[in-house]
């Protein structure tokens, strides 16, 4: 019998015969993947939503103008920490540094919102699969021939994240701050409230969910808990925690367009563009 029709040995799988290559376990296939949707579409589209945010909010971090119309302060601002923030009536003197060369006050505290963004567990997924494609789908094989993890500069500093989120916290009761500010008019006096004000109650709102329904949260409240039954406030609060954090990626969207949408609203009303509609 000619060698080329012999069968397999017995106990063969005829899948792996013929391959020789050692250690082969798999069928050879020519395709990158075989899925035939468009699996694109999603990686493309966070990219493209996360481009937009960062070109927005880098103009208007640098912009240094426009960002205080009362009785609303941009977030992107606040609180106001150098001496060359636009005289507002905004509560305490926020005035702890001192010009930094002209820069925009703006970039002493995006600093901490931002880096808490950029180190969540959501946000980490959205860029490394639309702009690294790392990897760019399921099922969908990256370009990469090495891997890492996060256990290489920079990325091991994705690790202070639960930091950031201490940073969060206090960033978040400073807007609310500003949100309970904006129940005022253009000269200061209580009781009043306007279409921005509902735009920031929204926000803040947001804001408050996205932060809560953090991983760090949800392991700082309950994560090293041996017996729920000895602590049953922390096991409701772990709880709440662990529903919100189902919502982690609808938070992070709908917060990061209410935090550009407040800070464009700001801008129109400083700009002239049109004036406060008063509710009452």
């Amino acid at each position: 019998m000619a060698t080329g029709t012999q069968p397999p040995a017995s106990g063969t799988d005829p899948r792996r015969a013929g391959h020789g290559v050692r250690g082969a376990t798999r069928a050879a296939i020519a395709p990158r993947h075989l899925r035939t949707d468009r699996w694109w579409l999603a990686p493309a589209g966070t990219a493209a939503g996360l481009l937009a945010f960062v070109v927005y909010s880098t103009w208007r971090a640098f912009s240094n103008s426009d960002y205080y119309a009362a009785p609303y302060v941009s977030p992107f601002y606040s609180p106001c920490l150098a001496e060359n923030c636009v005289p507002m009536r905004h509560g305490p003197n926020w005035e702890l540094f001192g010009g930094w060369w002209g820069l925009s006050p703006a970039l002493l505290i995006l600093v901490f919102p931002l880096g808490f963004r950029l180190t969540c567990y959501y946000y980490r997924k959205a860029y490394y699969r639309g702009f690294w494609a790392s990897p760019p789908a399921c099922a969908v094989a990256e370009p990469h021939t090495s891997y890492t993890g996060e256990t290489r500069f920079p990325l091991v500093l994705q690790n202070l994240h639960r930091y950031f989120f201490y940073a969060a916290v206090l960033v978040g009761v400073v807007l609310t701050y500003d949100t309970v500010l904006t129940f005022r008019d253009e000269q200061y006096a209580w009781g009043h409230m306007g279409v921005g004000t509902l735009l920031f109650l929204v926000n803040i709102g947001l804001i408050w969910a996205y932060t809560l329904s953090c991983h760090s949260c949800r392991h700082i409240i309950g994560g090293r808990l041996r017996h729920f039954s000895k602590h049953p406030v922390r096991y409701r609060l772990w709880g709440w925690v662990g529903r919100l954090n189902q919502r982690h990626m609808q938070l992070a969207w709908a917060s990061l367009i209410s935090v550009a949408a407040c800070d464009f609203y700001v801008y129109l009303l400083a700009t002239g563009a049109f004036a406060d509609p008063r509710l009452f």
